[in-house]
């Protein structure tokens, strides 16, 4: 499986309320539809998956959708039990992880990018430095301290 296109064809974030209270962010990917596609560059089969990616600041806080699509290239027998299984608009396959995958990481990127312009709280946890330090870790340089290792 290799990925040859992504397209963005919808991007639509929206404040409604202002943050009150607990918030929580759901968020959810779902495919809408999959569908072979020609592509110029090869003669290999290509599979079209139109996605949506949404995040839900709940109560009713603010809302992101992002609609997009991605092409692929598979050169396996693949794509046909893809396309068979997804009649019955079931899509279960080997290669799901790698498109989800793909779809929030171009999706989180963007999506940071809206929550930031629209002072939305973001909804991945960043690292964070702190001054203080764990509790484990003191007591480790504790027992160094008392321990000296002795080169020599």
């Amino acid at each position: 499986m290799q990925i040859i296109g992504f397209t963005l064809k919808k991007i639509l974030i929206e404040r409604k309320n202002p943050i009150q209270g607990k918030l929580e962010i759901k968020s959810n990917i779902t495919i809408d539809d999959i569908k072979t596609e020609e592509v110029t560059i090869s003669k290999s089969p290509s599979l079209k998956f139109d996605f949506t990616f949404s995040l839900d600041y709940e109560p009713n806080v603010a809302k992101l959708e992002i609609k997009g699509s991605i092409i692929i290239m598979d050169d396996s027998e693949e794509y046909k039990e893809i396309l068979k299984s997804w009649k019955k608009k079931k899509f279960e396959s080997t290669i799901k992880t790698n498109i989800f995958n793909f779809i929030l990481e171009k999706c989180n990127i963007k999506a940071i990018q809206l929550e930031d312009e629209l002072a939305l709280p973001i909804h991945l946890p960043f690292p964070k430095i702190t001054n203080n330090p764990t509790p484990q870790k003191e007591q480790k340089e504790q027992k160094e301290s008392s321990n000296p290792k002795y080169a020599g």
